[in-house]
């Protein structure tokens, strides 16, 4: 797969694949994450984010 966006659900410790693809979007800074470097997300929000700043920022915003 080249270059598509993956449709996830978010689990507390992994993530499930809806619509297969290669990257999500970070909801912060709009950066692509390629799923192999997907590490922090919001469960309850449904959201990725690229780093642990980004993540981080949506908890101060919050």
């Amino acid at each position: 797969m080249k270059n598509k966006l993956a449709k996830l659900k978010y689990l507390p410790n992994n993530f499930n694949v809806l619509e297969a693809g290669d990257y999500v979007i970070c909801a912060i800074s709009g950066k692509k994450i390629m799923l192999e470097n997907l590490t922090y997300w919001n469960v309850d929000r449904q959201e990725a984010y690229y780093s642990y700043i980004e993540a981080n920022k949506k908890r101060e915003i919050s």
